[in-house]
């Protein structure tokens, strides 16, 4: 893959622009970005737990989500209105309390109007993914 049209920090300051509720609580944090993967970590807060005290479905799906986005942004530059076209989930293991989560995401294949990637979510407690995504995009004629 070809060089990274955004960093990180670019990235973030992009998304404070033009989307900055994936900001607004402060939580996530975008620790690195080089056009081919990602790491995002999500601070723990009790809002990410479900009953049982795991961490929920829909805080891994998302943080996922916004990884793929991230990578995505790092390899095409700044391009808002790419969009997920698919995403599955498998949950693998249970996303300890307390503990942040982090993302790490990579491209497996970039086109001209698609880009397919994966990421991997893992709790702090454990070197183990509790969580595999795989994911599709749209990327909008340039």
């Amino acid at each position: 893959m070809e060089a990274a049209k955004m960093n990180a920090a670019e990235i973030e300051a992009f998304l404070r622009e033009v989307f900055p509720q994936a900001f607004s609580d402060g939580d996530i944090t975008i620790e690195a970005a080089d056009g081919a993967t990602c790491r995002l970590r999500q601070r723990f807060s009790d809002k990410m737990l479900r009953p049982g005290g795991t961490v929920s479905g829909p805080t891994l799906m998302a943080l996922a989500d916004f990884a793929m986005y991230v990578v995505i942004l790092s390899a095409i530059g700044p391009v808002a209105l790419a969009v997920t076209t698919n995403l599955n989930i498998n949950f693998l293991r249970k996303g300890s309390p307390g503990q942040d989560i982090t993302a790490v995401g990579r491209l497996l294949k970039l086109g001209k109007r698609l880009a397919v990637g994966e990421v991997n979510l893992f709790s702090d407690a454990s070197a183990d993914p509790i969580a595999h995504v795989t994911s599709t995009y749209s990327i909008p004629n340039q």
